[in-house]
């Protein structure tokens, strides 16, 4: 058995004038998504044995922030091809993943996430709130029946996580006129 966790960068600012979308920072609402979706995992005692994630500014933030919740920092292989991937070539990242690591979080952007998400899953509640909208910091977890991450195939999986950053804090939400 594997488990997969996803997370999303955390909700980055528009308003910051950067000359490439890559360089893109978060906004204050996002930094505070981020350190308690960080808290959250900690209280669910959540551990990962490898972390993959995107180099862009918005997901080296949301990690810092993650991480200062969750109260140790764990370093990430910092993979550019996931900035902006689709979800066939997250897939095959995953199915490349080291068959030592049991449980792997991957931090990236959407909609290659919510598709990986979508893709790999079983139908069940959780699965149908992920098809209704995956956020910005929204943490998905999926557990793969397989000895091998090569044998990860669409369908296969059971989402058992699908943490909102509004669920644990309702003013994390979206932001109403």
């Amino acid at each position: 058995m594997k488990t997969l966790t996803l997370l999303r960068h955390a909700k980055s600012s528009w308003d910051d004038p950067v000359a490439r979308d890559f360089d893109r920072p978060l906004n204050t609402k996002g930094r505070r998504a981020a350190a308690m979706i960080g808290r959250h995992l900690k209280t669910l005692d959540m551990r990962f044995d490898h972390v993959i994630a995107s180099p862009a500014i918005r997901v080296i933030e949301t990690l810092d922030e993650v991480w200062g919740g969750y109260g140790r920092k764990l370093e990430p292989v910092w993979d550019k091809a996931m900035y902006l991937a689709s979800a066939s070539s997250l897939l095959d990242l995953v199915q490349s993943l080291p068959d030592a690591a049991g449980h792997v979080l991957l931090v990236g952007h959407n909609p290659g996430l919510e598709d990986l998400t979508l893709d790999l899953t079983l139908d069940n509640d959780l699965r149908d709130r992920a098809e209704d909208k995956y956020p910005t910091a929204t943490v998905a977890q999926m557990t793969l029946p397989i000895e091998h991450w090569r044998g990860a195939r669409s369908h296969s999986a059971t989402l058992v996580a699908f943490i909102r950053p509004r669920d644990l804090d309702p003013t994390l939400g979206p932001d109403t006129p």
